[in-house]
Parts: structure tokens; sequence; C-alpha cells
């Protein structure tokens, strides 16, 4: 353990990543200074991590909880959001709507946004419209593009 979370969160870091280390003085600092812990599972797969992040210790603290691909070459050559987010619940234990929060509300709050992430007056309303049963075959069912339509700063588009 570095202290590196604990430290980026005292600073005002609005997100902390590659968690898979993170101590419970972290997750504290973390909780105190509303930092977002940022789960990488393409990063834990593709480098065969075997140390998970903290899920439960998160959980108990009430951190926010961000998905994110880590997309690069080195680390994570994974671009698929809904994989990451099947990866986030069958790695991680997040349950499917902890993994929509993480790539929508959360995500934004991990990047320091305001005005995007969720539905409400105010926002800028990006809005994905998808061809699913329910939301939690997001997190199921990926390697589809059950993408219908796609709303982006008022822009329409189909997919």
């Amino acid at each position: 353990m570095s202290g590196g979370s604990k430290l980026a969160a005292e600073m005002g870091a609005c997100s902390v990543d590659h968690i898979e280390y993170l101590d419970e003085g972290g997750i504290k600092a973390m909780a105190d200074n509303r930092t977002v812990g940022t789960l990488l599972p393409g990063a834990y797969f593709f480098l065969r991590e075997t140390q998970r992040p903290p899920v439960d210790l998160l959980r108990r603290y009430n951190v926010p909880m961000a998905v994110a691909t880590d997309f690069n070459p080195g680390t994570s050559p994974y671009a698929s959001i809904t994989l990451m987010m099947n990866m986030a619940c069958t790695q991680f234990g997040l349950t499917p709507f902890e993994a929509l929060q993480g790539t929508t509300v959360n995500a934004a709050k991990a990047l320091g946004l305001s005005d995007i992430g969720y539905l409400a007056p105010g926002m800028q309303a990006d809005i994905c419209i998808w061809t699913l049963e329910n939301p939690a075959s997001l997190s199921y069912q990926f390697g589809l593009n059950a993408l219908k339509h796609r709303i982006c700063r008022g822009e329409f588009s189909d997919d």
C-alpha cells in the first residue's frame, strides 16, 4: 500500500483509478473528500491481476464507483463499455444497477462534470435509447449493438 489514493483524495482529486490495492485509510479519505473510485475491469483482466478492488469497503463508506474501459493498447485494449459493465458485475460483484451508475452519474463525477450523467432539469440530456428488455441487460449482453438512437447535446442520431 503506497498511500497514493489517500493523498490524491486529500489533495482534492475527482477520482482515483487502478484501486485494486486500495486500503481502508484510502477509502476513508475518499469518502471524506467525495472522491470517486474508478474500477477498470479491462485492465484487471488483461494484466491478469489477482487482487480485486475492495468493493465491499467502498460500499460501506458510500464511495461512488465509476466503471471505465481504460482503453489503451498496453493494459486494456477493450473499447466496449458494456463489456466493462459485464466484467464489473462478474469479476468485482457489482450489481447491474451499480454498473449502470458507474458508467453514467459516477463516471461524470469522476471527471468532475456536473451537467451530465443523469436525467433532470438543467442537465444536458445526453440519452441513449437501447433495444433491450431491461437496464440489467446492458451488463449481461455485451457484443450486441443494441443502441437504437442517441441524443447528445440535443442532436438526435440513428445508430
